[in-house]
C-alpha cells in the first residue's frame, strides 16, 4: 500500500553552499563551486525520502524573492509542496564546505503573522488525514507560538496519524506534552533541554528515558561518532557506524529523520517497527549524507557499503 509522509517546514530557507579547498579563518578564499536550492530541515527530509523511493509532501511558508526560488526549486525537484505566502521573505543559509568539515551561517527567519499561522494550521488539518506519518522538524520562525509543534502533534493525533519531532529547546519541551510518537534530539540538544552535561552513554540513555517520562513514546538520540541510542516502547538499542566519515555533516540529522520515518511508517503505530533494522538503516543513511556537499542528498553506494557493517546491540531496559 502506498505511504505518504507529510513533512512540515515552518522555517524553510534557500540554502547556499560554497565549496572551498580548505577553510582558513581570517583569510580570503577562492570558491570552487556555488549551489543554491530549497532547504530547511523538513525540506531535506523530503528530499532524502524521495531519493529512498518514499512519497513525501511538504507544507510550509514562502515569501519574497527567496520564497519564489524556494517554490521553483521544490517544483524542479519533484517535491509536492503547499506553501502559505508570507509578507516577509524566506530566509537564506550559507554553508562553507571544505573536504573535512562545514561552517554554517543561518539568517533569522521571517516574522509570521497570526493570520499566516492560522492558514498553515488549517492547511495542515486538511492534509494530515491523507498522511501515514508526519515529520515536524527545524526551528520555529518568529511569530509562531512556542507550542507550534505541540499544536500540530495534537491535530495529527486527532486524525490518527503519528508524528516525529526533530526540534530543540522550548519547542521540543512543549512538544513532549502532546505525546509525539518519536523525538530525535542530538546529544547537545538533549543536554541543553535538560540543563546538564551528558558526557557518557549511560547519562545520555538516562536522559532519553526522561523524554519518555515527559511524554514521548520513543526517543532516538544521535551521538555523533558514538552512533545512535534509542529508548523505545519495545526496548533500548545502540547502533554504531563501522567507520568515521569525513565531509559535510549538516544534512546527516535530516537524513536520519528520513530513515526513521521510512522505517516507522512500515508498521502500524501499536507494533514494533523492528528497531534494530530501523536504527541500522538510520546509521548508514545518515553517514551516506556526510560525503555529499549539500544537505538533502545521500550517496547511495556509501549507504549500501556501510549498511551490512553497522553494529546494533540491545541494552538493558532496567
Amino acid at each position: 500500500m502506498s505511504r505518504v509522509i507529510l513533512t512540515v517546514c515552518l522555517n524553510a530557507a534557500v540554502d547556499v553552499t560554497y565549496s572551498v579547498p580548505a577553510l582558513v579563518p581570517g583569510s580570503s578564499h577562492r570558491v570552487s563551486a556555488v549551489r543554491a536550492r530549497a532547504g530547511g530541515k523538513s525540506v531535506n527530509v523530503a528530499r532524502v525520502l524521495r531519493q529512498l523511493g518514499e512519497p513525501a509532501q511538504l507544507l510550509g511558508f514562502a515569501g519574497g524573492e527567496s520564497g519564489d526560488v524556494l517554490r521553483r526549486d521544490l517544483h524542479d525537484a519533484g517535491i509536492p509542496a503547499e506553501l502559505v505566502p508570507t509578507v516577509e521573505a524566506t530566509r537564506r543559509t550559507v554553508a562553507v564546505v571544505d573536504p573535512l568539515d562545514a561552517t554554517l551561517f543561518n539568517e533569522p527567519g521571517p516574522v509570521i503573522s497570526a493570520d499566516e499561522w492560522a492558514l498553515l494550521v488549517g492547511l495542515f488539518g486538511r492534509s494530515v488525514s491523507d498522511a501515514d506519518l508526519v515529520v515536524l522538524s527545524g526551528s520555529l520562525p518568529r511569530g509562531v507560538p512556542i507550542t507550534a509543534y505541540a499544536d500540530l502533534v495534537e491535530i495529527a493525533h486527532a486524525a490518527g496519524v503519528r508524528s516525529i519531532v526533530d526540534a530543540d529547546g522550548a519547542a521540543l519541551g512543549a512538544a513532549l506534552v502532546a505525546r509525539p510518537y518519536l523525538v530525535k534530539p542530538n546529544t547537545a540538544e538533549l543536554a541543553a533541554l535538560l540543563g546538564r552535561q551528558l558526557d557518557s552513554l549511560e547519562r545520555i540513555e538516562l536522559a532519553a528515558r526522561e523524554l519518555l517520562s515527559a511524554g514521548a513514546r520513543n526517543a532516538v538520540v544521535s551521538c555523533g561518532p558514538d552512533g545512535l541510542l534509542a529508548v523505545t516502547e519495545h526496548g533500548h538499542w545502540r547502533a554504531v557506524s563501522p567507520e568515521r566519515i569525513a565531509g559535510n555533516p549538516t544534512g546527516a540529522g535530516d537524513s536520519l529523520v528520513a530513515a526513521l520515518a521510512r522505517g516507522c511508517c512500515r508498521t502500524p503505530a501499536d507494533q514494533d517497527p523492528g528497531w534494530p533494522t530501523v536504527l541500522a538503516d538510520g546509521v548508514a543513511i545518515s553517514a551516506a549524507a556526510v560525503v555529499v556537499d549539500v544537505a538533502g542528498e545521500i550517496d547511495v553506494p556509501t549507504m549500501h557499503r556501510l549498511r551490512p557493517l553497522v553494529s546494533t546491540e540491545e541494552r538493558s531496559s532496567t
